[in-house]
């Protein structure tokens, strides 16, 4: 069964009247889909930040406009960053027996064996894109990189099975690799500098390990 969230229709409003209801709380969102309308609507932040924490950022919501429910999932979002505050909201309709695309987050886990050995862990692809019925959308896809050794790289197709769905990413992509520990050694043969020498002496610039 789906969370309800409460929603209301949005009708124009002034720049001014738009203002108001985000000090009162409400923020502006739009439903949209293959088989429906796009749709303004308000829906109380208050209410959309507990139920996102209720169900995650890909679960199947219940908006219930006026009476009127449909299933969404939440497509993206506006964060004013200054003030911390979500300003607008994209839910996309769906039917909970038909397919879809969706991005998921690549969470990696566990402390890779090759950075214990002074390599460095690189992570180029953060998300990938699965097919599946909307209530089989993963919150979030795990990746243990525990075994990985200095020199080794996990690609899509390692990823385990966790679930109904299907990833769409070609299967050679580069999740995470751990890169040889050559900034160390150039910080090391530095560090034996002669006492008095400045540390900004020409040729001593290094790069720490982990900067990108």
């Amino acid at each position: 069964m789906s969370t309800v969230l409460q929603a209301k229709e949005r009708k124009a409003l002034h720049r001014g009247e738009l203002k108001e209801n985000r000090r009162n709380g409400q923020i502006p969102a739009v439903i949209y889909g293959a088989k429906v309308k796009n749709t303004p609507v308000f829906i109380s932040a208050a209410d959309f930040t507990k139920t996102i924490k209720d169900v995650g950022r890909n679960g199947v919501i219940s908006l219930d406009v006026g009476g009127q429910k449909q299933d969404v999932i939440l497509t993206d979002y506006q964060e004013d960053f200054i003030k911390k505050e979500i300003i607008h909201v994209d839910f996309l309709a769906v039917d909970k027996s038909s397919k879809i695309s969706v991005n998921v987050r690549l969470v990696l886990t566990g402390e890779a064996a090759g950075v214990k050995d002074g390599g460095v862990l690189q992570q180029p692809l953060h998300e990938v894109s699965v097919t599946t019925t909307p209530d089989h959308i993963p919150p979030q896809i795990e990746v243990d990189v525990s075994n990985l050794q200095v020199g080794e790289t996990v690609k899509v197709e390692d990823i385990l099975y966790q679930g109904d769905f299907t990833i769409d990413n070609d299967p050679e992509e580069v999740i995470a690799s751990i890169l040889p520990p050559k900034q160390e050694v150039e910080i090391n043969a530095g560090e034996q500098q002669e006492e008095g020498h400045p540390d900004n002496e020409e040729g001593r610039e290094t790069t720490r390990v982990g900067d990108e």
